[in-house]
């Protein structure tokens, strides 16, 4: 068996600018890990960490040709990381705030069964909208917590798939949320009670 190239930045960066989705590729095993590592050790969330580090690597993929080849491409990483930590940082707080404020309101008036069956048929509605393989992969993410790497093995598909359809699917649920009148609030309800 032949051994691995040896890993090159400035050759990954020229690659990347060309387009090369083995220099992505390349860049993705040598990095990821790292990448996670730095992001679990804030949010100690396997699913966030894993996020952060999809969010990552798309942005490279995404501002390839505006990459400078004076800056490293480890700095560029860990700075979208250091900043994409904090943003999931601010969002956890600001999600605290309201299930505070869900709390403090009461089971008679924002938790009621009839609310919650409201949301609940809403959530379904907007699962129900997401092709059948997404759904399948969102739903064992999110409501089994089954890890990317976990879940590609399971459906034999490669983490980029699982990523790409976890990306889309909560594009598509907040979407539908926002259009249907169930809001941030009604989903963070119905995902903090869980289902019954």
């Amino acid at each position: 068996m032949p051994a691995s190239p040896v890993f090159s930045e400035p050759d990954c960066l020229r690659r990347l600018k060309q387009d090369d989705e083995r220099a992505f590729d390349a860049l993705f095993r040598h990095y990821s890990a790292l990448v996670y590592r730095f992001a679990y050790s804030y949010l100690k969330s396997r699913p966030a960490a894993e996020e952060i580090v999809q969010e990552c690597f798309i942005k490279i993929w995404e501002k390839r040709d505006q990459l400078r080849d004076d800056v490293p491409l480890k700095g560029y990483l860990f700075t979208t990381a250091h900043h994409a930590v904090l943003n999931e940082l601010r969002r956890d707080q600001h999600h605290l705030r309201l299930q505070g404020q869900v709390a403090a309101a009461g089971p008679a008036s924002v938790a009621n069964e009839a609310e919650y069956q409201e949301m609940e048929a809403l959530y379904l509605a907007a699962l129900d909208r997401l092709p059948p393989k997404q759904r399948e992969v969102f739903v064992l993410s999110r409501q089994q917590g089954l890890s990317y790497p976990e879940i590609a093995e399971r459906q034999g598909v490669s983490v980029k798939t699982v990523e790409a359809h976890i990306m889309q699917a909560l594009k598509t649920l907040r979407k539908y949320f926002n259009l249907h009148g169930g809001g941030v609030l009604g989903l963070l309800l119905l995902l903090t009670l869980g289902k019954r």
